[in-house]
């Protein structure tokens, strides 16, 4: 199938990576001349690593691991609270051959089950508070892992991390890996269902910090990111340890769950110049009555991702602080951001243009390229696509189809290259034999001043005929009517596209990374 020209865009050439590669050796050895430079701050603690003592460690736990009979190529799950424990652990995996999983701290003890089985994973380091969750799964798990923490004690159930870097030397030599193999796998959200393990090779987490941290953002040494998005999310992952170790930035991390006030607490305290954010966070910021002003903020960019940004968000923070957000859209299989608004670049409503060096489509139902203006499937084709699902053969055909990865994203492309969100292809409604995209009557629904969350789904009326329900979480102190909403919305869009049942909930059901679950609504609503 040939791409349309108005929507492929060429990408400019990737990285040239040597073919023996480690990953996690590149990242720590980019600082010679900013040794004693901070590059971790623990919020939560007020601990910090410079980058000299972030190498070392992640040396010794290499070391360590090598000790307790690892082997290269084995697997490593990673389920730690953000802290600096984390990209010490993460990154002395890679340096040792070792494959870390990183996955969600906030699932249950039957996921966590599941993906050790799945896995087959030889270790797991955990925090301690988080250990109830995985002592029964880990009596079952067939690998039999062994377990490392971040408790101060070494007992039968675990290793203490701390005494095992302070008994190992440093590594001699990282492992001899190649640009091509296996360097960590990520598990996907779950927002459509069961999580999938995404392999990704060493050269895809340099190939995001120099196509988007560098080459979009402009991140620099000098910069101070944090992330609201945790570690073991792909977006979190390059926000907070890709970018600012590829880049010499320095980097806040925050081990809680971020909340508004204590995102606040951060951003005054700390003073990020760069700070990544979801847009349910961007909102519940904006409603905060306690929120600072602009001038005790130090922040020179914001961006967001996880779900499209709702434009009224946009305009509203960039109004009140003075800085834009830079809406984009990445996915657990492509690693990081392939598409996105640009510092001065920015239009609200839209998630902008591709990022310079991926190229991008849009295929109709027939799986032609699309017309200008029509919603299609985006595809996109890039240097850091990862290369399969783990045992999901079916999966990673339809996802990864040659060299473009299927989004499973609608969007739609205007005559200047910038693309609009269109929901997802498995959330799209038709109404009345047209396309409705939800997340269209859910933009309309966040222009009322009252309506904090929205989110839309279709369901079933009394002749079978599919029209849209929507889901609202209304604004502190806001008390609506459903006539009031439906009227806002037929006010703005087409008549058709208005929800005909509207349901006010205190919260939307989310992934950890800030993701709608819209598959929950529609189980709620059968």
């Amino acid at each position: 199938m040939n791409a349309s020209p108005r929507v492929y865009q060429s990408p400019q050439p990737a990285l040239e990576i040597p073919r023996i590669y480690n990953a996690a050796q590149d990242l720590l050895s980019r600082h010679k001349h900013r040794q004693q430079k901070t590059a971790y701050i623990d919020a939560s603690t007020g601990d910090t690593l410079t980058f000299a003592q972030l190498n070392v460690q992640a040396q010794r736990f290499a070391q360590g691991l090598l000790a307790q009979g690892f082997q290269q190529e084995q697997r490593l799950l990673l389920c730690m609270h953000d802290g600096l424990l984390w990209p010490v652990a993460f990154l002395g995996s890679i340096l040792a051959g070792v494959i870390p999983i990183a996955v969600n701290t906030l699932l249950t003890p039957q996921d966590y089950a599941y993906m050790l089985q799945d896995s087959r994973a030889h270790g797991l380091v955990v925090s301690h508070a988080l250990w109830p969750q995985f002592a029964d799964a880990l009596a079952s798990s067939p690998s039999h892992p062994k377990v490392f923490w971040d408790s101060p004690e070494t007992t039968e159930q675990g290793i203490s991390i701390a005494h095992m870097l302070k008994a190992s030397q440093p590594i001699a030599a990282c492992a001899p890996t190649l640009a091509d193999d296996v360097c960590f796998w990520l598990y996907s959200s779950g927002s459509t269902g069961s999580p999938k393990g995404t392999l990704h090779l060493h050269s895809h987490i340099i190939q995001t910090a120099r196509l988007y941290a560098q080459d979009v953002l402009g991140l620099k040494e000098n910069d101070v990111v944090f992330s609201a998005a945790k570690l073991f999310f792909a977006y979190g992952l390059g926000n907070a340890l890709s970018f600012p170790l590829a880049l010499g930035a320095t980097t806040v991390l925050l081990g809680k769950r971020a909340i508004a006030a204590d995102v606040f607490t951060v951003l005054k305290t700390y003073q990020p110049t760069v700070f990544y954010g979801v847009p349910t966070l961007f909102a519940s910021l904006l409603a905060d009555a306690s929120r600072p002003v602009a001038k005790d903020l130090n922040l020179r960019v914001c961006t967001s991702a996880g779900e499209a940004l709702p434009a009224e968000i946009g305009k509203r923070w960039q109004a009140e602080f003075g800085v834009a957000i830079l809406d984009g859209i990445g996915s657990t299989e492509m690693l990081h951001i392939f598409l996105s608004n640009r510092p001065g670049r920015v239009r609200y409503g839209t998630t902008g243009e591709v990022v310079p060096g991926y190229a991008l489509r849009l295929v109709n139902d027939e799986g032609q390229p699309c017309a200008a203006g029509e919603l299609g499937e985006l595809h996109i084709q890039g240097p850091t696509s990862a290369i399969m699902y783990w045992n999901n053969r079916e999966k990673t055909k339809h996802t990864f189809a040659g060299e473009w990865t299927r989004s499973g994203d609608k969007y739609s492309c205007d005559s200047d290259g910038f693309y609009t969100y269109g929901g997802r292809s498995d959330d799209m409604l038709k109404v009345g034999g047209i396309y409705v995209s939800p997340f269209e009557v859910e933009a309309s629904l966040m222009t009322h001043a009252g309506v904090l969350e929205a989110a839309v789904i279709g369901v079933d009326d009394e002749q079978g005929l599919t029209k849209p329900k929507a889901f609202v979480v209304c604004k502190p102190g806001q008390t609506l009517t459903a006539d009031e909403l439906k009227l806002h919305v037929k006010s703005q869009l087409a008549p058709y596209k208005y929800p005909r049942w509207i349901e006010f909930v205190n919260e939307l059901p989310k992934t950890a990374t800030g993701k709608i679950q819209r598959f929950k609504l529609r189980a709620l609503s059968t």
